[in-house]
């Protein structure tokens, strides 16, 4: 009982943490008493549901909660805060009815919108916003911004420094002032769906959860301004990427590489869907394309070759060059590189590569163009050398395996015997 309990309140904190914690700071416009009331009310939950059972609306359960809490902190903090603030928030936090979930979602974007404040910089607010309202971990985040865990942790303190220093009001802001914060919160949203998609390490291939919210929210950002030429490429990009999933690892849960990939398992409506935005993205921003833009472009080639010989390397290689021209990345230099060796050769591949910084990603890159060479001993050092730093386990797995056929290919063949 104790252990179902407690993967109940885990799985319900993983899904619908962040909806909680965003509809109280509506509530309370506090960040921090938000997020203390919250964690009080999991406490709450850990030691209440393994007695009396898991409630039948989790989440309710858990939002009720963290309301009460919240007015026990702001009554033990009474003598600092104003009491007509106080009584205000009291009033607000005592109501018994729920907000309906268009109304949860709907706080939980706007919310980012309040975290991508134009008195932070823009690599803060996406932080602080992967942080507070998608619950990523600074490790996570880290990994998204190609940064250090402790660079995260410095950035995000001196952020809650700066906001209760300069008094910065967590309100949501006016219908006039959505724009100019509008590429912050495209950045959370495709960061969200980034650490979802592509984990730095972990058990797990990807994070489904974390995947679904980020296309949730891009949806819900699309709906909010489907005139700005900016979401429509954030969602076209999070469908037509999220449309590989299902063909990305097979039955026993090993990678598959785009090029064994099994297209007809890609969710066909979904790339229709990211095409049509694209191109309607693309009209509204006049062809002047950006990094998103750039981005669901070379996802929507993948998305509509039949095959992976049929895939148009030379198209996908062009708008990787606009892409690092504008945006420059490891990751796009990698994928620009991959372009270069399918619309032209391994060796053009690997001339690009060693203009690159080196990084576990790019060995694992550099030991395939090495094994397209017959350089198989090489091909088998370089994986090695890939699997010194982070990977999911069934990343690190896949390498093992190609590092171990790359040093069977290397040995040199049997002589044959001489008939007597």
């Amino acid at each position: 009982m104790h252990g179902t309990a407690h993967d109940a309140v885990a799985v319900t904190v993983r899904v619908e943490g962040a909806r909680i914690l965003a509809t109280l700071i509506r509530t309370v416009g506090d960040v921090q008493i938000a997020e203390d009331a919250v964690q009080e009310a999991i406490l709450a939950a850990l030691g209440a549901w393994p007695v009396t059972g898991v409630p039948p609306q989790p989440r309710a359960w858990l939002t009720l909660t963290a309301r009460r809490k919240a007015i026990d902190i702001i009554r033990r903090e009474r003598a600092r805060l104003g009491k007509e603030r106080d009584g205000l928030r009291m009033i607000e936090l005592a109501k018994s009815d729920l907000p309906p979930d268009d109304v949860v979602h709907d706080d939980l974007l706007r919310l980012i919108f309040i975290c991508c404040h134009p008195a932070l910089a823009p690599p803060t607010r996406v932080a602080l916003a992967l942080r507070t309202l998608c619950g990523l971990s600074p490790a996570q985040i880290a990994g998204v911004l190609l940064t250090t865990e402790a660079a995260t942790t410095k950035r995000l303190t001196r952020a809650r420094q700066k906001i209760a220093a300069a008094h910065i009001p967590y309100r949501v802001p006016a219908e006039a002032e959505l724009a100019d914060r509008l590429p912050a919160v495209c950045g959370v949203i495709h960061s969200l769906f980034t650490a979802g998609h592509a984990p730095v390490d972990g058990r797990a291939a990807y994070d489904v959860d974390a995947c679904a919210e980020a296309v949730r929210l891009a949806d819900l950002l699309h709906d909010l301004l489907p005139d700005q030429p900016m979401p429509a490429a954030v969602l076209a990009l999070l469908l037509l990427t999220e449309a590989r999933r299902p063909a990305r690892l097979d039955e026993h849960g090993d990678v598959v590489t785009l090029d064994q990939q099994d297209r007809g398992r890609w969710d066909a409506a979904a790339i229709a869907r990211g095409i049509a935005l694209l191109n309607d993205s693309l009209r509204r921003s006049y062809g002047q394309a950006d990094a998103y833009q750039l981005q669901a472009a070379i996802a929507a080639e993948h998305g509509r070759a039949a095959s992976y010989a049929n895939t148009d390397w030379t198209e996908i290689l062009r708008l990787y060059d606009l892409l690092v021209s504008i945006a420059p990345s490891d990751a796009a230099g990698l994928g620009r590189v991959v372009a270069a060796t399918e619309a032209a050769d391994p060796a053009t591949g690997l001339a690009m590569l060693a203009e690159l910084p080196p990084s576990p990603r790019w060995h694992a890159v550099r030991a395939e163009l090495l094994a397209r060479v017959g350089r198989y001993a090489d091909a088998a050092l370089a994986l090695a050398e890939s699997l010194d730093g982070p990977a999911t386990q069934p990343e690190r797995q896949h390498r093992e395996r190609r590092r171990e056929a790359f040093l069977e290919l290397s040995l040199p063949s049997a002589p044959y015997e001489r008939e007597s």
